[in-house]
């Protein structure tokens, strides 16, 4: 699978914070007074409890940090800066692997053309810092931002996460993914996209249409493809019921992604599109929501992945109105979250491996954390870590790499005040992320 860990261009910002002066070159992060443009020696960060993704206890070691990458575990005598983190605790920089940045806006105003392109583009770029903030340095976008987004927040343009995006959903006619009016024509769905800003899906009727889209969606940037295999909760023209492309037309994409080095996952909530789906080689199944026992035996085989989406459910659920949406939207959702846990236990026993991902929509996109609350409620906190960290990265091709603390890693790290591990609803307020660092750079600092 494609990596887009080194694709970012380094950015230099000086930081001031509570008498001590940041200075961020060469994807470093250095304390002191050198001047602009001196050789940046390591930074060491002490005195924090690690957490470093993969399922062991908390321990007390320093983390050297050099050219934008953990370099040291444990105590050091080389020189350079220390950064003092007595009394936090450290974890991974969290992993979302099912955002839509491109729909920031309330969803029925956007789609009705209510909004212009400029308050979409900032909303978007309002929910990419937000995330950040939150302690996400890594999403995986499912459908909704074009790749002009990914580049802008890839340059530092603005303040984002690492992005790797599907570009457009891909859908069949009138599918999950369609919002246009019922007397649009289908033709005419195209012109709701802004290229280069938000493109939110792409309708095929056949094989030969979907592999064209396919192609396209990679030459604009996609990493990956997703498409949508049933019907969905925010649905208007489907039921959840639904099920949408036949086995044959998702192995199209499943053959342009193969011959891409990458994947497909989908939108799937009944088990027989999730079925249809894993027997047609896809590697991710976004959702799961009526999975059943046999299906996850059969993802477990195959190696396909799952990612539940419990956050998303409890916004529509409460919030119907904050994501832009009517309240005939809630009657779709009741009796998903009980669904869904049963699903999350049969993948557990079946031994498939689970991610994590929120899928909030609408502008109200600042909590993402909870997703990692609901799903300690439904597991243990560090279960629901290890899913946010190590297991994100190995669904999005990025094992080792980022979502681990360890030499060789991205240096992405979140310092929280306190442990979330012993109380996890600290994920679910951005303020206890009082220290974000991204490839060796501090891009928050609350302490």
């Amino acid at each position: 699978m494609r990596s887009e860990v080194d694709k970012t261009t380094p950015t230099v910002y000086p930081l001031e914070k509570k008498g001590w002066r940041f200075r961020v070159a060469s994807h470093m992060v250095a304390a002191g007074s050198h001047g602009g443009g001196s050789t940046m020696g390591p930074v060491h960060v002490v005195g924090a409890a690690v957490i470093d993704g993969s399922g062991r206890d908390p321990s007390n070691i320093d983390i050297t940090i050099e050219n934008g990458r953990i370099t040291r575990l444990g105590a050091s005598s080389a020189h350079g800066e220390r950064l003092d983190a007595e009394g936090l605790t450290m974890t991974p920089g969290l992993i979302d692997a099912h955002v839509h940045l491109g729909l920031s806006s309330p969803i029925q105003p956007h789609f009705s053309f209510q909004i212009s392109a400029a308050e979409i583009a900032a909303d978007i770029f309002a929910t990419a810092g937000a995330t950040l903030d939150a302690g996400f340095t890594t999403v995986r976008d499912t459908g909704g931002i074009d790749g002009g987004v990914v580049t802008a927040i890839a340059k530092g343009k603005v303040r984002g996460p690492l992005v790797l995006s599907c570009g457009p959903v891909q859908c069949q006619i009138g599918g999950h993914g369609y919002y246009g009016a019922e007397w649009e024509p289908t033709e005419l769905w195209s012109s709701h996209h802004i290229p280069g800003l938000c493109a939110l899906s792409m309708m095929a009727g056949n094989a030969d249409e979907l592999r064209r889209n396919v192609r396209e969606a990679f030459r604009r940037g996609a990493s990956f493809l997703k498409l949508c295999v049933t019907g969905g909760v925010v649905g208007a023209h489907d039921r959840l019921t639904d099920t949408q492309f036949t086995a044959e037309e998702i192995a199209v994409a499943v053959q342009e992604a193969a011959a891409r080095n990458t994947y497909v996952t989908v939108h799937a909530h009944n088990n027989e599109g999730i079925r249809n789906a894993v027997e047609a080689g896809v590697r991710c199944v976004e959702h799961g929501t009526s999975l059943d026992e046999s299906t996850a035996a059969l993802m477990a085989a195959r190696d396909v992945a799952l990612v539940p989406t419990f956050a998303v459910v409890e916004q529509l659920l409460h919030d119907t109105a904050g994501a832009g949406l009517t309240e005939s939207t809630r009657d779709r959702v009741e009796g998903v979250r009980e669904q869904m846990t049963k699903a999350l236990v049969a993948a557990k026993r079946a031994g498939v491996r689970i991610g994590l991902g929120s899928d909030l929509i609408g502008p109200d996109q600042g909590h993402r954390g909870k997703e990692l609350s609901l799903r300690a409620a439904l597991e243990t906190p560090m279960e629901a870590l290890v899913a946010a960290t190590r297991t994100n990265a190995e669904i999005l091709g990025l094992s080792g790499q980022v979502g681990v603390i360890t030499p060789g890693a991205r240096a992405d790290l979140v310092l929280w005040n306190g442990n979330p591990l012993e109380d996890p609803e600290l994920f679910s307020d951005p303020t206890n992320a009082v220290l974000v660092i991204q490839a060796g750079r501090i891009v928050k600092d609350l302490r």
